[in-house]
């Protein structure tokens, strides 16, 4: 399908959204290195399980604002009274496991900034720190490692099927089919 200004894209973008046209275009399969949008991205595809991401996407901004810009310090502190404040909150997906989960999760990533330098350093060595072409995958070997190691290491909401997609928004693994116009666009640089 050729859109109203003569693009084409990947099928799952909806053309009536232009929140979900830019992040197609702008973000999505653009290799991350800063650790702070790499927490971003972990926690809201959690949220996304079961959802879609169009769904989360349109409740980003709200996310950021109560989830303090998705600081991991910030959110790894957060105790009952913050927890029971966001399930409270109609601005964001209400649910009480994937906001406990959050909080974990912070957790456990400062943990891992501590024992590699930088969350950037240890996500990327999974997939020797250059982005991989992959299409039309749901999971894949890298996706089950990262999602084992996490596991071990006591993160939750990340399952192998939720980690290909966060490998995806993230630019570790390059996405975008023929005939999108992003296709081509193929970052082969290593990690700074």
């Amino acid at each position: 399908m050729i859109w109203s200004d003569g693009k084409t894209r990947c099928p799952w973008a909806n053309p009536q959204n232009p929140l979900y046209i830019r992040y197609h275009d702008e973000e999505w399969g653009v290799p991350v290195h800063d650790d702070q949008k790499l927490f971003e991205m972990l926690i809201l595809e959690g949220f996304q399980a079961g959802l879609s991401w169009e769904c989360v996407l349109n409740k980003r901004e709200h996310f950021r604002l109560v989830f303090d810009g998705f600081d991991p310090q910030k959110v790894a502190q957060y105790g009952p009274e913050k927890i029971e404040q966001l399930c409270q909150d109609k601005g964001i997906i209400r649910n009480r496991r994937k906001i406990q989960a959050a909080v974990l999760n912070a957790q456990t990533f400062l943990d891992i900034q501590k024992e590699f330098g930088s969350f950037d350093r240890y996500l990327w060595d999974f997939a020797g720190g250059a982005p991989i072409r992959e299409c039309g995958l749901t999971s894949s070997p890298l996706s089950d490692a990262l999602s084992r190691d996490l596991k071990k290491r006591g993160m939750s909401f990340v399952g192998t099927t939720i980690l290909y997609s966060y490998l995806q928004a993230v630019g570790v693994i390059f996405s975008h089919e023929e005939p999108c116009f992003l296709a081509p666009c193929f970052p082969q640089t290593p990690r700074p």
